[in-house]
């Protein structure tokens, strides 16, 4: 109603006027324009507070003209059954639309669960299948990767007995290689246009046809001296398969016999030998800091085309200089124990991503610029991650059915309190050595 601002006083003092004026008749003409002047409201709200009354008078009721709103007064909500949820098959329930339809709600309700944080939306990758063999690889590996310190000064117990401190090695050893392809084009992109503004059109016989670049990764942990400043970033090297050939035909844009970019697309065992021989160990060997262990760990996933250790040209190149170089599988079907998967490789995406590249050659010089204007310190804190990916790992006991929890690693940057290396609690390791 209108007079839903005047204050219950007011309203019923202008019920009573109105009921005198009439004397138990029909309100007599003038009367409520009279009264919307003398109460300085519109004839509409004098109105509506007069049918009110005139109809509580008719059927005997005690006056009552306010207004039936107190405060906020909000639609009763309707809340999820939460056990019904529960038991719908995850199927049943990957749109709002199919949780509306099965549990008997409208779309604007099941919408406001998600709004008010009564439901939440996840996403389910797929994660690799282990087999016992696997998750017992992977707890090993975890075990490995722990260091075990004792005889600190300032940790005793009450027996005055030094605590034993047992975390994660430096992980300063290892450089983590992975390939990944690049591609020139996203085969959905989301843009935002002006109202009015033609919409973009892109075509592609199909996505097979869209231009691709395999590069191989390799980085290490970035190291930090005792005041903070950075030593060694880490980065080894951004490695693309590709070769030069010359065009085979001529056109407005180049002669025929002019060499051009093109991608490496079958990649072979004998083609990664060659880039680990002639690219990855001369640039370990050129970028690894003085002081630092020259006995290095490169660690790789089981893929087909990756060689073994005991390969006599990778032998020969990696013992050499004065450096002893290793290869190392990582835990097969373990994607989460590399760090260029466990993050890396995610983020050069996205920095590349934000470029338009048209040619081999500009693909490339981006994914390099991506991999150059990579933060050490967030590569660091790809390594700590790692490191509580290993600690989840000890928990589920070689498993990968568990979220990564969120460390909060740039407040602890912020505040100058981030670890160098994670803690494990000595509970967890001796459950986990006996159950291996």
């Amino acid at each position: 109603m209108v007079f839903n601002c005047l204050s219950e006083e007011r309203r019923s003092e202008i019920a009573t006027y109105l009921l005198e004026k009439s004397g138990n008749r029909k309100l007599p003409r003038g009367v409520i324009t009279e009264a919307a002047a003398r109460y300085n409201v519109k004839n509409r709200s004098i109105s509506d507070i007069w049918r009110l009354a005139k109809k509580q008078r008719l059927v005997g009721e005690a006056l009552d003209v306010r207004s039936g709103r107190i405060g906020n007064k909000n639609k009763k909500r309707i809340l999820p059954n939460i056990e019904h949820i529960k038991s719908l098959d995850y199927s049943l329930r990957d749109t709002i639309e199919r949780v509306a339809l099965n549990t008997g709600v409208s779309v604007g309700t099941a919408h406001s669960w998600v709004k008010n944080g009564l439901l939440k939306a996840h996403s389910s990758p797929l994660h690799p299948k282990l087999s016992e063999l696997n998750m017992e690889q992977r707890l090993l590996f975890a075990l490995k990767s722990l260091v075990v310190k004792q005889e600190h000064e300032e940790l005793f117990d009450l027996n005055n007995v030094p605590v034993t401190e047992i975390m994660f090695n430096e992980m300063n050893n290892t450089v983590h290689i992975d390939e990944k392809w690049f591609y020139i084009t996203q085969d959905n992109q989301k843009i935002y246009i002006v109202d009015g503004e033609e919409l973009p059109h892109r075509s592609c016989q199909s996505k097979r046809y869209i231009t691709k670049v395999m590069f191989m990764c390799a980085v290490s942990r970035p190291i930090y001296d005792v005041e903070g400043e950075l030593v060694f970033d880490g980065k080894i090297g951004m490695f693309p398969f590709t070769k030069q050939q010359p065009a085979r035909r001529g056109s407005r844009n180049r002669p025929r016999g002019t060499l051009e970019t093109k991608p490496i697309e079958s990649i072979t065992k004998p083609v990664i030998k060659k880039c680990l021989i002639e690219q990855v160990i001369p640039a370990i060997k050129s970028v690894w800091p003085e002081g630092l262990s020259k006995h290095i760990y490169i660690q790789q996933d089981n893929a087909k085309p990756h060689i073994q250790n005991n390969d006599p040209e990778f032998m020969a190149a990696a013992n050499s200089d004065g450096f002893h170089i290793q290869l190392v599988f990582q835990p097969p079907n373990s994607p989460d124990l590399n760090c260029n998967d466990l993050g890396y490789f995610r983020a050069l995406q996205s920095l590349q991503s934000k470029t338009t590249a048209k040619t081999v050659d500009a693909l490339v010089n981006e994914v390099m610029q991506a991999f150059t204007e990579y933060s050490p310190s967030k590569l660091n804190n790809i390594f700590l991650s790692l490191q509580a990916v290993m600690v989840e790992i000890m928990k589920c006991k070689g498993h990968n059915n568990f979220s990564l929890p969120h460390m909060g690693k740039g407040h602890l940057v912020a505040i100058g309190m981030l670890p160098r290396n994670l803690m494990v609690n000595e509970d967890l390791v001796r459950e986990c050595v006996e159950y291996m």
